[in-house]
């Protein structure tokens, strides 16, 4: 005989258990995601950080090759470069290079009054606020005298400001932002056409922009164009000046600087770019060179916001 064999009966046990299932199963979905999202992020970090290690050998290798350019002995009659550019190859990136001499800029510390308030003059700051403005730069410069009555200091403290004037030269060439009285748009007008680092009171006429040269004692716009159109095809000699410029023009030199100003631009074969700015003091042949100031992408966004929330 046979039996029928019985169904067994629905137990509560088994739901429970698909339950249990479903959110096990859940559970390692959205931790197999989140894993998904850590190696993604994870890898984009690695590729940044292996661009940032690039980035600083290509750099430090441009500067080798500005050294060498202008530390190699010269033939005769050769003049020492004050600015020159490049271009090479170097693994998976392509890296422009310009360089100048300090000379090319204003120095905030050599320079006279009546240059730097040229300068201001040249970035459209009307002439009688030139000279205020100019005045704060020499006050910051300037150790003051115990007989002064009325010195610099006086006007920070006025101003409620927590700190006075350096009373001493411009350690870098940011100070300017500190400067009282000097408001934030005009620092960041001038802070491509200055320089703590060129240590002379004149310009080479011959690398500086137009803004620059504008700054020379006695430049009127109709001699700035005329020297500006003939300046590419003029010898570039001490004998160069006086005839385009006039006998009687000061603060106009051919000369460079031990100082240079390297920039370096590099496009990544993935789409990266970066950008640097480097400072150098050339030397010798033990120490080719000594770097004052590096300044790279990070450092010129930060300097945007100092010019958005710099004292006024």
């Amino acid at each position: 005989m046979t039996m029928a064999r019985r169904k067994r009966p629905a137990c509560g046990r088994d739901g429970f258990i698909i339950v249990a299932v479903l959110w096990i199963l859940i559970a390692l979905a959205t931790l197999a995601s989140v894993f998904s999202i850590y190696l993604a992020n994870a890898a984009v970090a690695i590729a940044v950080k292996d661009d940032a290690v690039q980035n600083e050998l290509l750099v430090s290798s441009s500067l080798e090759f500005v050294a060498y350019q202008l530390l190699a002995p010269l033939k005769e009659n050769e003049r020492k470069p004050t600015r020159g550019a490049f271009r090479f190859r170097a693994g998976q990136a392509t890296v422009t290079v310009n360089f100048a001499a300090e000379t090319a800029r204003v120095d905030l510390n050599a320079a006279p009054k009546v240059m730097i308030a040229g300068l201001l003059a040249a970035l459209a700051v009307p002439n009688e606020t030139a000279d205020f403005y100019a005045d704060r730069i020499i006050g910051w410069r300037t150790t003051p005298k115990p007989t002064d009555t009325a010195n610099e200091d006086t006007r920070y403290r006025t101003a409620g400001l927590a700190y006075g004037p350096r009373g001493a030269p411009f350690a870098h060439v940011d100070e300017l932002w500190l400067v009282q009285g000097l408001p934030p748009a005009i620092v960041e007008r001038m802070m491509p056409f200055v320089t703590v680092y060129s240590g002379r009171q004149e310009i080479n006429v011959f690398d500086a922009p137009p803004q620059v040269i504008a700054a020379l004692p006695g430049m009127t716009p109709s001699r700035l164009n005329a020297f500006l159109d003939r300046r590419e095809s003029a010898p570039v000699d001490p004998d160069s000046i006086p005839r385009l410029l006039g006998s009687e023009q000061v603060g106009a030199t051919t000369e460079g600087s031990d100082a240079v100003r390297v920039r370096v631009r590099i496009a990544f074969d993935n789409g990266r770019q970066a950008a640097s700015e480097v400072v150098v003091l050339m030397g010798s042949d033990e120490e080719p060179y000594r770097v004052l100031s590096w300044r790279d992408d990070v450092d010129a966004a930060a300097a945007g916001q100092r010019a958005a929330q710099g004292p006024r």
